[in-house]
């Protein structure tokens, strides 16, 4: 890996240079998106399966667009019972965790009459988008699924791409079934982003969607922002780990890999005080690739994202970790948790060296589907809260709009809304 020196030019090339990674910059896509949501909108159903059978391979109709109960008893078939079981730990854990985020309607009143509060609603219908081919995460099922069901919401609706033969892959299956989706449908692409966004024959409107894809998906749920609600626009994985002389070379070098490893545009940064422990990770580094199996999609991202950067003082680490805000932020230091509490911007923490990024895609409870290219300076994790909707509740009695009715109708009037002032008025007509 390259190694550089944190110089005031070298961070603000890579900030740059990270930047385009962002879907922001995918305009040479957006047409021919803008052309499959006008089309499956104007066409529906029709031009769903014409979608599916021009990028997929699949043929899908009315009739098999629907994952029956014996597909999913098929798929329970093939897949192994120990996966099976790994699946049900970690949705424990998933679950336990998103239950703490739970919120609950509150209402405050007073003596004079007075309520106030606020009703929490669950989301009536929510739409989980789920990749497919060669991307096939059944964690991100888990991910998706779990704080929806939490939140209470009434109906998850998932689409998947389906492979050649018209199936779903098992794995993909099994998990949503355990995590308790309840209806899947065989399409993807921005064609299923589309048929979610407006409704179809087969596939009912939502209220919002979620869940990570590919640079059509993500330019897709962008376009359909306003008819539906989405989670956010994700971009490209990314790893920061800080690190001081502390760290063992070999376990830094094993997480920055966990990352490069999604596709050429993932990044994998380490930001360190110490030169000899940078020289020794980028050796980990080399000799990991020569074993891993998608050594050359590592190869290429760490070529264009991949940075090990040295600086002076463990602010100046934690200054450019916050300017990044990372996805995935690891801390292995010698008081990691000092460090800790000087982290603005982050989608997750990993704090001391036995907490890889791994253990937080897949297993450890708190989501894995977070804020990418620097937008973790105000976007949080998935949550239970990306499920639910809020209404302010206000009741007041004829007392209590007595006390203030004045200040109202004289609040109206300086903003020159007659109407807003008459509505307070003839309730005291008549009175002094």
């Amino acid at each position: 890996m390259r190694i550089q020196r944190l110089t005031k030019d070298a961070k603000e090339n890579l900030l740059e240079d990270l930047l385009k990674r962002s879907p922001n910059n995918y305009g040479q896509y957006e047409q021919g998106v803008q052309e499959i949501l006008a089309h499956v909108k104007e066409e529906k159903d029709q031009a769903v399966f014409a979608y599916t059978k021009k990028f997929d391979h699949a043929d899908i109709t009315a009739d098999n667009i629907k994952v029956t109960e014996e597909e999913i008893e098929e798929a329970y078939k093939e897949v192994d019972p120990k996966l099976v079981e790994i699946i049900r730990k970690a949705l424990l854990n998933i679950r336990t965790y998103h239950e703490k985020q739970r919120q609950y309607s509150w209402f405050d009143s007073k003596p004079d009459g007075t309520i106030l509060g606020q009703k929490v609603t669950p989301l009536h219908r929510v739409g989980v988008y789920v990749p497919g081919g060669k991307a096939v995460y059944p964690s991100s099922v888990l991910m998706n699924i779990v704080p929806a069901k939490v939140a209470g919401v009434d109906e998850i609706v998932m689409v998947t791409p389906p492979g050649k033969d018209g199936k779903v892959t098992p794995n993909t299956l099994v998990a949503a079934h355990e995590a308790g989706a309840d209806v899947i449908y065989k399409v993807g692409g921005a064609q299923a982003i589309a048929a979610l966004a407006y409704g179809t024959e087969s596939i009912p409107k939502v209220d919002k969607i979620v869940g990570p894809g590919n640079i059509y998906v993500a330019l897709a749920k962008k376009a359909v922002y306003g008819y539906v609600s989405i989670d956010a626009i994700a971009g490209p994985s990314e790893i920061l780990v800080i690190a001081d002389e502390t760290a063992n070379p070999r376990f830094v070098a094993a997480d920055l890999l966990s990352q490069a490893e999604h596709d050429e545009l993932a990044s994998a940064i380490l930001v360190t005080t110490s030169e000899e422990l940078a020289r020794k990770v980028s050796d980990e580094v080399d000799g990991f690739l020569k074993e891993l199996s998608r050594s050359e999609i590592i190869r290429k991202s760490l070529d264009n994202y991949g940075y090990i950067l040295v600086a002076d003082t463990m602010n100046d680490v934690i200054d450019i970790a916050n300017e990044i805000a990372s996805e995935h932020l690891e801390i292995q230091t010698k008081n990691p948790y000092d460090v800790m509490t000087k982290i603005r911007n982050a989608g997750a923490i990993f704090i001391g060296e036995y907490a890889s990024e791994p253990l937080g895609d897949y297993f450890a409870g708190p989501n894995h589907v977070l804020p990418t290219n620097g937008t973790a300076k105000f976007f949080s994790p998935l949550s239970v809260d990306d499920f639910i909707k809020k209404s302010s509740i206000i009741g007041y009695s004829e007392e209590a709009l007595c006390d203030i009715h004045k200040d109202i109708e004289a609040f109206a009037e300086a903003e020159q809304l007659t109407a807003h002032a008459n509505s307070i008025k003839v309730r005291f007509e008549g009175e002094e």
